[in-house]
């Protein structure tokens, strides 16, 4: 965590240090970035820099953590779905704002595993916890495997189809996809790990296999 000098810092200061912070680990990696290229490029001396961070991890735990809240806005609270209809409109909301906001912040897309992965994946996972909660309850996902499995997975899927659909957005290879759109493809994949007869959105519960 940043240290209280850093916090008393004015907002548009502490702005431009982590954003510099963050363009520094998203071109050079979490662990390859360097802490006095970063301080550097921000304008900060290294004695300020050691009165607002106690060393490069604690920098890129605050620009992690910041990666992390950003994802999570992006996909807005899970609440309980009325109904099956509502749970698939739920899900294409929170699945396409993530998928936007990675593809208009390449640098949090660059962030996202180490991001989730240094928080212990816990304020991630709560998310994709209360949506597999819901979709049990609505039973369109099967009980039969460990929850805490079953809410891993779900979240991997949806990483790896963000991931896939945003490089295919930034490529312009979106067009003419043999298989479906992205969103269709996704809820195809999430459908054969639920294991339940679970309606892509728009479409009548059990109306496609």
């Amino acid at each position: 965590m940043p240290l209280p000098r850093f916090d008393r810092l004015p907002a548009e200061r502490r702005e431009h240090i982590l954003g510099v912070a963050r363009r520094h680990f998203a071109e050079h990696g979490a662990e390859g970035a360097s802490y006095n290229k970063i301080i550097e490029a921000a304008g900060v001396s290294k004695t300020a820099a050691y009165h607002y961070f106690d060393g490069r991890e604690d920098l890129l735990t605050a620009v992690l953590d910041g990666v992390l809240d950003r994802l999570l806005h992006a996909l807005g609270p899970w609440g309980p779905a009325r109904d099956e209809e509502d749970f698939g409109a739920r899900f294409a909301a929170g699945s396409a704002g993530l998928a936007a906001h990675l593809r208009d912040h390449p640098e949090d897309l660059a962030l996202a595993d180490a991001a989730i992965g240094r928080s212990d994946g816990t304020p991630w996972l709560d998310w994709f916890d209360a949506l597999v909660t819901d979709g049990r309850r609505l039973g369109m996902i099967r009980t039969d495997v460990d929850h805490a499995l079953m809410v891993s997975a779900t979240a991997a899927v949806i990483r790896a189809a963000d991931a896939w659909a945003v490089a295919l957005m930034t490529s312009g290879s979106l067009e003419g996809l043999p298989q479906g759109d992205p969103p269709h493809q996704l809820w195809t994949l999430l459908r054969g790990l639920w294991g339940a007869a679970a309606a892509a959105p728009g479409q009548e519960p059990n109306g496609a296999h």
